[in-house]
C-alpha cells in the first residue's frame, strides 16, 4: 500500500504541528499566569480551552484526516482514517494547576497505524520537540516556543534545561536513571529499578515530559504500564523514535496507534543498546 502523504505534505504537517502545539501552549501559560482560576477549576479551564484551540486548528487545515482527543468523545469515523491526529491538548494537567512545570501539549499523527510525526510543547520551559519518522522525510528538532533554535536564555531555566538532543545511540554513563511517575510509583516498578542495577528514580508528570528527560539527557529509560491512552504516548513515541531510541511494548512489540479502543497501557522507551536487558527486567518485573 502506497503511503498516502508525500514528503512535502508531511514537512508542512511537521511544522503545522510544531506550531499549534507551541500555540497551545502558550495561551495555557496566559490562562495560568492571569491568577482568574485556581487549582481544579484552572485545570478544567485549561483542558477545554486548549482543546478548543487545537480541534478548530486541526478540522481548520486537515477536515479530511481524523482526530483522537483525550478532551473530546470519540468518534468512529476515525478508524475508517488512514491518517489520524491524536492529541492530548493538556498531559499532566494535575502539575499545569498546581504551578510545576512538568506539563506538555502532544501532538501526534499516525499513518496506518504507526506513529509518524509529534510536537510535544512543554511550555514552563519553553521547549518544544518535533518529529517525523516516515522514510524520506526524517526529522527532529528542537525549538523554543517562538518556533526557533533555544538560545542561552533558555538555558538559564529552572533545573538548566540542555538546548541539543540526546540520541538514542549514545553510550549510557554511570548508575542508569529511570523516569517514573511523580504521583504514583507501583511496586513492580521499584522491583524493576533494583534488577537493572539500582536505578535512580527521576519523577516527573507529563509523559512527554518523562521522555524529553531522556532526549535532553536527565534519564536513560522509561517503562509504563498501566493506564495510558494513545493521546499520552503517540507524540512522545514518535519523538523518542526520531533520536534513534527504542520505543515498544513491553513484551517488545510494536506500538499501534488509531485502534476502537485507545487504551495503550503500556510503553518502553530506551537505548537500543539496553533493550535486551530492559525487556529481560520487565519480564520478571512487570504485572502480566
Amino acid at each position: 500500500m502506497t503511503f498516502p502523504l508525500d514528503v512535502a505534505d508531511l514537512s508542512s504537517r511537521r511544522a503545522f504541528a510544531a506550531a499549534i502545539a507551541a500555540r497551545t501552549g502558550q495561551r495555557l501559560l496566559g490562562l495560568r499566569n492571569t491568577g482568574t482560576w485556581a487549582d481544579a477549576t484552572l485545570g478544567d479551564v485549561g483542558d477545554q480551552a486548549a482543546d478548543g484551540f487545537l480541534q478548530g486548528a486541526l478540522f481548520g487545515r486537515h477536515p479530511a484526516d481524523g482526530l483522537l482527543s483525550e478532551e473530546t468523545k470519540d468518534a468512529a469515523a476515525r478508524l475508517t482514517k488512514r491518517v489520524c491526529w491524536i492529541v492530548d491538548p493538556l498531559d499532566g494537567t494535575k502539575e499545569y494547576r498546581s504551578g510545576r512545570h512538568d506539563w506538555a501539549v502532544h501532538v501526534g499523527m499516525a499513518v496506518d497505524g504507526r506513529a509518524v510525526l509529534g510536537a510535544g510543547a512543554m511550555p514552563a520551559i519553553d521547549r518544544v520537540l518535533v518529529a517525523c519518522t516516515a522514510p524520506g522525510a526524517e526529522c527532529l528538532e528542537l525549538l523554543d516556543l517562538a518556533g526557533s533554535p533555544p538560545g542561552a536564555a533558555a538555558a538559564a531555566t529552572p533545573d538548566a534545561w540542555p538546548n541539543t538532543i540526546v540520541r538514542g545511540d549514545t553510550a549510557a554513563g554511570g548508575r542508569l536513571r529511570l523516569a517514573v511517575s511523580r504521583s504514583h510509583t507501583p511496586d513492580w516498578v521499584q522491583r524493576f529499578a533494583e534488577r537493572m542495577g539500582g536505578a535512580e528514580l527521576v519523577p516527573s508528570g507529563s509523559v512527554g515530559v518523562k521522555v524529553a528527560l531522556l532526549l535532553l539527557g536527565k534519564a536513560d529509560a522509561y517503562v509504563h504500564k498501566p493506564g495510558l491512552k494513545e493521546w499520552d504516548t503517540c507524540a512522545p513515541a514518535a519523538i523518542a523514535a526520531a533520536a534513534g531510541w527504542s520505543v515498544c511494548r513491553i513484551d517488545g512489540s510494536e506500538q499501534r496507534y488509531n485502534l476502537p479502543d485507545p487504551r495503550n497501557d503500556e510503553i518502553v522507551v530506551c537505548r537500543p543498546a539496553q533493550l535486551a536487558q530492559v525487556l529481560a527486567a520487565l519480564a520478571e518485573c512487570a504485572p502480566r
